[in-house]
């Protein structure tokens, strides 16, 4: 951002969120740039959806299946142009629409108003930027959990800032440049972590199943093949102390360090650490009867990440699991944790949750079918040293993992600091830096 400079005059705003803005931008209040509009009744229109990561996109580009209802009559009309936000907005959730099509009606569509000449797509990078989801955060009120919506009647009291035409237009065609460019070193980054994360992954199913010099036969099961022998396939329960257990059904309030923590399916994702920004609690009184214990596995059980799994392993102090997870305590003198665990890592982990999925309408394990989780088991001496050299390996996938994703933090935070102080006047883009001197 080197080459960006400032504005020649300022004039003072009181916002909480800057306090000057270039002379001949405005702040004014949503209700004097937007209209909501509530056009329903298009059902034979495209389905589309508000994601955080991506804007306003078509229901069949979501990798995920279609989880609307099948009586669209009251699902929203949105034009090319319009702003959409979900209850989601204070997350990231909300997009410029580059089609025309039907959303959910929990989602609210805005238009500009008529007396107006905006480019809404600046409004898009606006709504994006930090500043303004803290900002949407305070207007936003309701009982669902990461779910707060902001009503359109809550929206329009809000202020936005609004440069001239001209300026957002350039702004406009400067950051779909910078962010195109961006995203393109993203999904390069995420494509080689993806790469990294397929290796590792077969690096792990072959010394799951392989062993130096030794004959093999044959499992019985299709999807694992050959194995050593003197190793076995066993069902995951009778693998462990005790029969696998749900966890608590109750509601994450608390956020107390002081209570043990309530791990649930949100807070660990398929590298198997925990987040420290989504940390909930539960008193003790609730949570002993689901305490966790050193080695154990934790299986989710459904939901779209169905199938992660977690171990418990070097936590301080006390934690407990929620009712969509499923707890696995290991007997370590047949098989290790760290061997458990590394095997739910494996491609034959991912067979047997493919196959399990097949069968089913809904994308659900429950402990019925983990307990029959079919497991290579070695002899415990055996897996010590398979473990130590998976961990080996699997460091240097790790570092290269960690250090891809650390380029992608990288650039993100650059692209949100160019767009905040693009779109709150702090620099002036390069077009209008030319023009200024002509």
């Amino acid at each position: 951002m080197s080459n960006l400079q400032a504005y020649k005059e300022y004039k003072p705003v009181q916002f909480d969120y800057i306090d000057k803005l270039p002379a001949d931008w405005k702040l004014l209040p949503n209700i004097a740039i937007f209209q909501e509009r509530i056009e329903r009744g298009f059902i034979d229109e495209e389905l589309l959806s508000v994601t955080i990561g991506k804007g306003v996109i078509k229901q069949s580009e979501l990798d995920k299946k279609d989880s609307s209802t099948l009586d669209k009559s009251k699902y929203l009309l949105i034009h090319p142009g319009d702003l959409v936000y979900s209850m989601r907005f204070r997350q990231g959730a909300s997009g410029y629409s580059n089609y025309k099509g039907i959303v959910s009606p929990a989602c609210t569509v805005l238009q500009p108003k008529r007396n107006i000449q905006i480019n809404p797509k600046y409004f898009f990078y606006v709504f994006r930027t930090g500043f303004y989801k803290n900002y949407v955060e305070r207007f936003s009120y309701g009982i669902a959990d990461g779910q707060i919506p902001l009503r359109y009647k809550d929206f329009k009291r809000m202020y936005s800032i609004v440069p001239p035409l001209e300026t957002q237009n350039a702004i406009v065609e400067y950051l779909d440049q910078k962010t195109k460019k961006i995203q393109e070193f993203i999904s390069k980054k995420e494509r080689l972590i993806e790469l990294l994360e397929e290796q590792k992954k077969k690096n792990i199913t072959i010394k799951l199943s392989t062993k130096n010099n030794s004959k093999l036969y044959y499992s019985g099961i299709k999807w694992i093949g050959n194995i050593p022998i003197g190793w076995n396939v066993i069902n995951l329960k009778y693998l462990v102390k005790h029969k696998l257990k749900y966890g608590a059904n109750e509601e994450a309030k608390n956020a107390d360090i002081n209570e043990p923590r309530y791990i649930r399916i949100t807070d660990f994702g398929y590298d198997g650490k925990l987040r420290n920004d989504t940390y909930r609690s539960l008193p003790l009184n609730k949570a002993k009867e689901y305490l966790l214990k050193e080695g154990d596995i934790l299986f989710a059980r459904s939901g779209a990440t169905v199938g992660k799994s977690f171990q418990f392993k070097n936590f301080t102090g006390l934690a407990c699991f929620a009712g969509y997870l499923i707890k696995a305590t290991p007997n370590e003198k047949i098989i290790l944790s760290d061997y458990l665990y590394l095997y739910t890592q494996s491609l034959f982990f991912e067979a047997w949750k493919n196959q399990i999925f097949d069968k089913a309408t809904i994308e659900n394990i429950g402990a019925d079918k983990y307990s029959v989780l079919k497991v290579i088991v070695p002899p415990v001496y055996e897996q010590k040293e398979i473990v130590k050299k998976i961990i080996k390996d699997s460091n240097i996938f790790n570092n290269s993992i960690s250090k891809a994703k650390t380029e992608i933090t990288k650039i993100k935070e650059y692209q949100e600091s160019l767009i905040t102080n693009i779109v709150t006047g702090k620099t002036k883009v390069p077009e209008l830096i030319a023009n200024s001197k002509l």
